[in-house]
């Protein structure tokens, strides 16, 4: 037999499922803003790209406001070494650099690796990065943040992976090399053009 406040459950299942529904639309939130993808179209075939907003926020910020500004639209990958990277950002066909903001943060002790398929930062010296970024070709461990640096003055910031077209990194990576820009030894003798980074819907 029922008590009689046997109404009370009709009136927590509401409670409960809207509870439920929230925590469903939070929880899908997070994950779309922790899983923003980019397609760089490039002159070899779409690759797309998944940005780790949770461990890297200001280098994806900061790559992202490059994107929405269409700086990298019409620049090359300018230097590529087999085995070890791909490397874009501001040079353009003719070994021009386009401008770019103030540098950022060093966000390499965020627990990413630079295995093969990952994004990272280029840079010179830490908090030094900008615009210029890699694609590692194989895992590169030697740039990793060094565990024992708690000064966050080592490795390079990894703050995405590619989840499609790793077969067109690849086939970048096997161009005849020889061309212009800051590395003319390692640059390809035919430029590989970006012609477009966006954000997928």
């Amino acid at each position: 037999m029922l008590a009689p406040n046997s109404e009370l459950p009709k009136l927590k299942m509401p409670r409960i499922l809207i509870g439920s529904l929230l925590a469903i639309v939070l929880g899908a939130s997070s994950v779309q803003a922790s899983d923003t993808k980019v397609v760089m179209q490039t002159s070899s075939g779409d690759i797309t790209i998944e940005l780790d907003q949770s461990h890297a926020p200001k280098t994806v910020q900061n790559f992202l406001r490059y994107v929405a500004e269409q700086h990298f639209d019409g620049t090359v990958v300018y230097r590529v070494v087999p085995g070890f990277v791909i490397q874009a950002g501001s040079y353009e066909a003719d070994g021009r650099s386009r401008d770019v903001h103030e540098p950022i943060p060093l966000e390499a002790n965020n627990g990413l690796a630079n295995l093969r398929g990952t994004i990272a930062m280029a840079r010179t010296d830490p908090d030094t990065a900008t615009a210029e970024f890699f694609i590692n070709l194989e895992d590169n461990h030697n740039l990793d943040h060094h565990a024992g640096d708690s000064g966050n003055s080592t490795g390079y910031a990894v703050f995405g992976r590619v989840v499609s077209g790793m077969e067109v990194v690849d086939r970048i990576a096997a161009v005849p090399l020889g061309g212009v820009g800051p590395f003319p030894s390692q640059a390809p003798i035919k430029p590989i053009t970006i012609l477009r980074i966006s954000v997928v819907p």
